[in-house]
């Protein structure tokens, strides 16, 4: 007996303003039609959605949500962001159409974000919670109050004041705990527009003092500290 399928119909202004996005995620284009209404359909795995056109719509005011389950988050971001990266040379963090990196969100399993041209939220979340560990220190509890602020609400200024509140609370805290705090603040610093601030947020990266072991543990930070520099060259 099959099991029920459900598949989410979403709104966008035109086909051809989503339909791109979506191939460059992967996604095939398994239907699509312009009469006698313009709907189309994508694939990719498991993931199934619909559009209908709206001419008057506006992205902007769209609440269109999905939630994708997932064992492994970066398993599905890797090949996302690097599609984008093909189609718009970079992957867009700001602004519509946006993607946010896999983060643990306080509150949720975690995970990220995308945000399609049509304004609607794909929401790509862990289907086990991620939770920081002591080791990691209280400013890991700050970056997943963040996230759940700035990249499942969409809140960059809330983000901002709870990292920084977090890094003057626990400024005593070791570098290798500091670091993930401030790369995720150097990107909200930039996803804002404030390239000035993010700079010097990765300048203050540049200079934290840790062992081999200690950026071992936090490599995916580190690497998005150099993605971030290479976005502020650019």
């Amino acid at each position: 007996m099959r099991a029920e399928t459900v598949i989410p119909c979403l709104p966008c202004r035109h086909l051809d303003d989503v339909l791109p996005f979506y191939q460059a995620l992967g996604f095939e284009v398994s239907y699509r039609q312009e009469r006698p209404n313009p709907y189309a359909a994508v694939r990719r795995g498991g993931i199934e959605l619909h559009f209908f056109g709206v001419p008057e719509f506006d992205p902007a005011e769209s609440m269109g949500n999905v939630i994708v389950a997932v064992d492994d988050t970066e398993e599905l971001h890797a090949p996302f962001a690097a599609g984008l990266r093909a189609a718009y040379g970079k992957v867009p963090a700001s602004g519509i159409p946006r993607m946010t990196r896999p983060r643990r969100m306080q509150g949720t399993a975690g995970g990220f974000m995308v945000v399609d041209p049509g304004g609607n939220w794909v929401r790509i979340t862990r289907r086990k919670p991620d939770e920081p560990t002591p080791e990691e220190g209280r400013l890991a509890r700050a970056v997943a109050a963040a996230a759940r602020q700035a990249d499942s609400h969409g809140h960059d200024a809330a983000g901002i004041r709870v990292l920084e509140n977090g890094l003057a609370r626990h400024a005593d805290a070791p570098a290798v705990q500091r670091l993930p705090a401030l790369v995720y603040l150097a990107e909200l610093r930039l996803r804002t527009g404030d390239r000035e601030a993010a700079a010097a947020l990765l300048s203050e990266v540049d200079a934290l003092e840790l062992t081999e072991d200690e950026r071992q543990s936090v490599a995916k930070d580190l690497a998005t500290a150099a993605e971030l520099a290479a976005d502020l060259r650019s």
